[in-house]
């Protein structure tokens, strides 16, 4: 099965099966090449139902969690988004195709350096990767329409709050042994939170 192919199923089975609906997010990770940002020999499981490693003790996310993330998120195409623990930059990736403009943090150098090249290659024009620390957000890029976080941690950053637009959203994984992925919307009455289903990130680091 060529890649296109096997994107087009991971679409149908394994995404509009368990419910996420968004034409543009499904239509993003139609296109996105998922292959492209895993390791030589994970290139076979590219389009299957998992993470995988990426080295240097982190992954790239279920298709279905990026995709549940980014229907989470809400985006249009006017939309500027910060995401948090870039990783190999998929993510960043299919963010591209949603939001006008991207931010993308990596506290692990090797991979932010790796993600940029990747990112600029593809074309993605419109996403941004850094070496940083995610917890600080990017003050610079701020406000933001909504924030993406791929890492969980006992408590969001506050610093990602303040970075939020009134009407923002905040999808994040919250927790440590036991975590759970939670929308928060900023409102003008503070932070409204939305519990959506348990998950299993890699903890935040830096700091």
């Amino acid at each position: 099965m060529d890649d296109v192919a096997a994107r087009a199923r991971m679409v149908d089975e394994q995404l509009r099966t368990r419910g996420i609906a968004d034409a543009r997010v499904l239509d993003a990770m139609r296109v996105v090449p998922r292959h492209e940002f895993v390791r030589a020999w994970e290139r076979p499981l590219a389009y299957e139902d998992g993470p995988l490693p990426i080295g240097h003790g982190q992954t790239i996310s279920q298709p279905y969690i990026v995709a549940l993330m980014c229907e989470l998120a809400a985006l249009d195409t006017t939309s500027s988004a910060l995401e948090v623990g870039g990783g190999c930059g998929y993510q960043a990736a299919v963010l591209g195709r949603l939001a006008r403009t991207v931010v993308s943090l990596e506290i692990v150098a090797p991979l932010a350096q790796e993600a940029a090249v990747r990112l600029a290659r593809l074309g993605f024009a419109n996403v941004e990767m850094r070496h940083a620390d995610g917890r600080a957000g990017a003050p610079d890029r701020a406000p933001f329409d909504a924030i993406l976080v791929a890492a969980a941690a006992p408590e969001v950053p506050e610093a990602l709050f303040a970075q939020l637009v009134p009407g923002g959203r905040l999808v994040a994984p919250v927790g440590g042994a036991e975590q759970e992925l939670r929308v928060h919307r900023r409102t003008d009455d503070g932070i409204v939170v939305e519990r959506v289903c348990g998950v299993a990130f890699v903890p935040m680091t830096g700091g």
